[in-house]
């Protein structure tokens, strides 16, 4: 079972810049995918970014496409997520997630087999 510590969230201002680590342990050579979900206050929990076959294929949702960057370091066991222009929409927990399995994508909250503890992001207008 990898177990996932996320961390480097905070808050800044419209526009500003945020990278989000998640430490995967011991290591992520058991994983499918990993990825970011977010989830804003009363709103389901969404996928943000997702990154296949230890680093060389990306996906990210529509309205962070061009702005986040997604990567992954294996000699690290370590997820990134760098945020750029930053906007009040963004403010939400953000959860690093992996899953296992080819058959379970990491696309949808119910395909995911483990999840950090989250790490709280606030863009302030």
């Amino acid at each position: 079972q990898v177990q996932l510590v996320e961390s480097g969230g905070g808050s800044v201002q419209t526009g500003g810049s945020l990278r989000l680590s998640c430490a995967a342990q011991p290591s992520t050579s058991s994983t499918y995918c990993m990825a970011w979900f977010r989830q804003a206050l009363g709103q389901e929990r969404e996928r943000v970014a997702a990154i296949y076959s230890g680093g060389s294929v990306t996906y990210y949702s529509d309205s962070v496409k061009g702005r986040f960057t997604i990567s992954q370091d294996n000699t690290k066991n370590t997820l990134y997520l760098q945020m750029n222009s930053l906007k009040p929409e963004d403010t939400a927990m953000y959860y690093c997630a992996t899953s296992r399995s080819a058959i379970r994508p990491c696309n949808v909250v119910g395909n995911i087999d483990q999840w950090g503890r989250g790490t709280q992001v606030t863009v302030s207008s």
